[in-house]
């Protein structure tokens, strides 16, 4: 029983520590936004350009898979193939 313990004090022990060392996210400046106001996963090319209009820049495909990337003045919409992966809101 005292071998269990002393093995599992220690993983305990680094758990609790590991836990005491989280970092807090600074979310200083982002402002939570509708989901109505960018593309969301899943949605074509198409469909992005018909209902938010044309992007201020389109980035080229790069790597494999193709990821692409639709800049608009307040976010950017990242493509797999022709498929919305992310949007994500500029600061």
């Amino acid at each position: 029983m005292t071998k269990l313990v002393r093995l599992i004090l220690p993983v305990l022990l680094a758990g609790v520590i590991g836990a005491a060392n989280a970092q807090n996210l600074d979310m200083e400046g982002a402002t939570p936004r509708a989901d109505g106001d960018r593309p969301t996963r899943g949605m074509t090319a198409a469909r992005v350009e018909q209902t938010f209009g044309t992007p201020s820049s389109k980035v080229a495909p790069v790597g494999d898979p193709p990821i692409s990337r639709w800049e608009y003045p307040g976010y950017v919409v990242y493509f797999e193939y022709d498929k919305v992966i992310h949007a994500v809101v500029k600061r």
